[in-house]
């Protein structure tokens, strides 16, 4: 196995200060690549171990998130040739997340320490703006700077590709955009360029845009499995089925499986800075808490009127802010239960205590 060096793996300075100030010192440092029920797999500089966490570690973590997901920097204790136990997870820097699919109020977590979410999009049955902005707004919830890839543009002309670009340049703004073509190999050296040793990159899409196929190009490796294109439906196969960390000689790589939903989680920072430009524009209004539907004075429906906000924008915008308020008010019944859960306890542990004397 090449030897290579953590800060290769991202291992920065505040990380470093992390380890000396916990006394972590006398536990070797390693990066989650990939995970599987309760096993993991920590790579270090030298090795590769199968891992598992300590019994205290697991037993006081409250939710998912207080365990160990790609992507994460943990403290470990090699015991076997190839196996160790991860005794502490360190500080994330940033948290890729979405809301779990099929769960009122849970969220997923995606991966972890991400600098830049590549969402890959295909201009054939695949393409959606909207989902385009679902995929930003996540990262932009995370800090993650969002790069926006167009892939198989093969399959159509000049011509086709330019409205497909433009109709991004116009919905969506401060983003860049990377047309290739994994058959052709277009455009890849301009998006190589884009890496940057030690700094992580996730790629986000659905399934058979090609995600598998691009981590091959990028690492000039046939790591990934890639499916073949059904003619029936003009779409290539899922087979990522699970997430996985990937160190190659100009970055490090997370890929995903695809991902049919994107839904929206709590946090309102993220959908604030995709639709800046409706924001900006609601501070305009007559009234503070303004509904943008009927109301006299409502700069929102003036600029839409105008066309200065595009329409398909602003209704991606509402449903999705819609979304985010019923998970955030869904969370907040559900703490309210667990708090009333509590509380009953308490008075039945209190009644039964007075019940002995």
């Amino acid at each position: 196995m090449k030897t290579i060096t953590l800060n290769d793996l991202g291992f920065t300075s505040d990380l470093k200060k992390h380890q000396e100030k916990n006394s972590l010192e006398s536990f070797s440092v390693g990066r989650v690549i990939l995970e599987h029920k309760d096993r993991y797999i920590v790579k270090t500089a030298t090795n590769e171990l199968e891992s598992e966490l300590i019994g205290n570690l697991r037993f006081n973590a409250i939710n998912r998130s207080d365990l160990p997901a790609v992507g994460d920097w943990v403290a470990i204790a090699q015991y076997d040739e190839n196996k160790a136990l991860i005794h502490a997870v360190y500080p994330r820097k940033t948290l890729l997340e979405r809301k779990a699919v099929g769960k009122l109020n849970e969220t997923q977590i995606i991966a972890t320490n991400i600098d830049f979410g590549i969402i890959v999009q295909s201009v054939n049955r695949d393409f959606s703006i909207n989902r385009l902005e679902r995929y930003i707004t996540i990262c932009n919830t995370s800090n993650i700077t969002p790069i926006i890839v167009l892939n198989k543009i093969d399959l159509i002309n000049k011509n086709e590709l330019s409205i497909l670009l433009n109709t991004i340049k116009n919905r969506i703004k401060n983003v860049e955009v990377y047309p290739i073509s994994n058959h052709t190999l277009v455009g890849l050296e301009k998006l190589k360029s884009i890496f940057l040793k030690g700094k992580t990159y996730c790629l986000l899409g659905s399934s058979g845009v090609g995600k598998s196929t691009l981590i091959n190009t990028l690492t000039e490796t046939n790591l990934m499995e890639t499916g073949e294109i059904s003619e029936s439906i003009d779409r290539g196969k899922h087979v990522t089925s699970h997430r996985e960390l990937i160190v190659f000689n100009n970055g490090i790589l997370v890929d995903n499986p695809g991902m049919r939903e994107v839904g929206m989680t709590d946090n309102a920072e993220g959908i604030e800075l995709t639709f800046e430009q409706i924001l900006e524009i609601s501070t305009d209004c007559k009234f503070s808490d303004c509904n943008h539907i009927n109301e006299k004075g409502c700069a929102i429906l003036k600029a839409l009127e105008n066309g200065d906000i595009n329409e398909e924008t602003f209704a991606n915008f509402q449903k999705m802010e819609r979304e985010r308020m019923h998970y955030e008010s869904s969370l907040t019944e559900k703490k309210q239960q667990g708090k009333n859960l509590a509380k009953l306890i308490r008075q039945n542990k209190k009644s039964r205590n007075n019940n002995k004397y």
